[in-house]
């Protein structure tokens, strides 16, 4: 597999945390290669950014079953039933919201990526494709609180 970064994120997020990313604003600026890129997605209100979780490392001892957040109250699961960062192909994924968007870069809320995070795509957030009615465990529901 060959992937490059499309772009890079610029926020004020130095360091990593579990909680509080609903007000953060980052701003992704995208390779001169790509100018142009981002039209037409001003005409939605949200978008999924995949990235690169390029400060994370996935050792199988440690993360291959565990308690989300190594919480005491968690149930102990499969990397696969958690959004942990520390994965074995480090991509992050996120919708967020746009708050703007110009020939380069697009401005968004809610990203949970740090400063200097090399993004590999941008999606449009189709509801159709990406809202599902879905279920999950009780403690998913006590893991996301203060998230965003």
């Amino acid at each position: 597999m060959d992937m490059q970064p499309i772009g890079y994120v610029h926020n004020h997020v130095a360091q990593k945390k579990h909680v509080a990313w609903g007000e953060d604003v980052s701003v992704i600026m995208l390779e001169e290669e790509y100018t142009g890129g981002l039209k037409g997605l001003e005409d939605f209100s949200h978008v999924t950014v995949l990235f690169y979780l390029d400060k994370a490392k996935y050792e199988k001892e440690k993360h291959l079953q565990r308690r989300p957040r190594n919480r005491e109250d968690m149930p102990m699961v499969g990397i696969f039933a958690q959004r942990t960062k520390d994965r074995p192909n480090t991509i992050g994924m996120t919708a967020v919201e746009i708050v703007s968007v110009e020939e380069r870069c697009i401005t968004v809320k809610g990203l949970d990526a740090l400063d200097g995070t090399p993004i590999l795509d941008l999606k449009p957030y189709y509801p159709v494709y990406d809202r599902r009615d879905a279920t999950v465990p009780e403690w998913v529901e006590r893991l996301m609180e203060h998230y965003f």
